[in-house]
């Protein structure tokens, strides 16, 4: 029987973890490769999913571990979206640091994701590192 687990990142994880980012067409986490896996060794929660020990899925967060847990990226391979293995990563993040607010951005595919799970919608900007060149 297989078996799904969460666990902490360790950094043989990334080759799967950028793997995942290639099929999803994340293009700026591929192409950003070094970069993508320096903000992985510097992030906390750092979270991946497994199956029968394969990277299936992924949470990496940034928090100030008392007021704001917010969710950089989040992926479940296509295959095995729909049992809820979103929200078991954010609930493992979440537990990790309870006293957080857990923020993070959707795209227009998943906002209806977050919406069925009680997100609320909020208002922010956001400006890449090339547009302060």
């Amino acid at each position: 029987m297989s078996e799904i687990s969460v666990r902490s990142f360790q950094l043989n994880d990334f080759d799967a973890i950028h793997e995942l980012n290639k099929q999803e067409g994340w293009h700026q986490l591929v192409e950003k490769k070094d970069e993508t896996f320096h903000g992985w060794i510097n992030s906390e929660p750092a979270l991946v999913l497994t199956k029968n020990d394969e990277v299936i899925g992924y949470l990496r967060g940034l928090t100030d571990g008392a007021v704001s847990l917010f969710v950089c990226e989040l992926l479940i391979r296509s295959d095995h979206r729909g049992h809820d293995l979103g929200q078991r990563l954010i609930e493992e993040a979440h537990n990790c640091y309870p006293s957080t607010r857990v923020e993070l951005l959707a795209t227009s595919e998943s906002e209806g994701y977050y919406s069925q799970k009680s997100f609320r919608t909020f208002y922010g900007f956001r400006k890449s590192a090339e547009e302060f060149v």
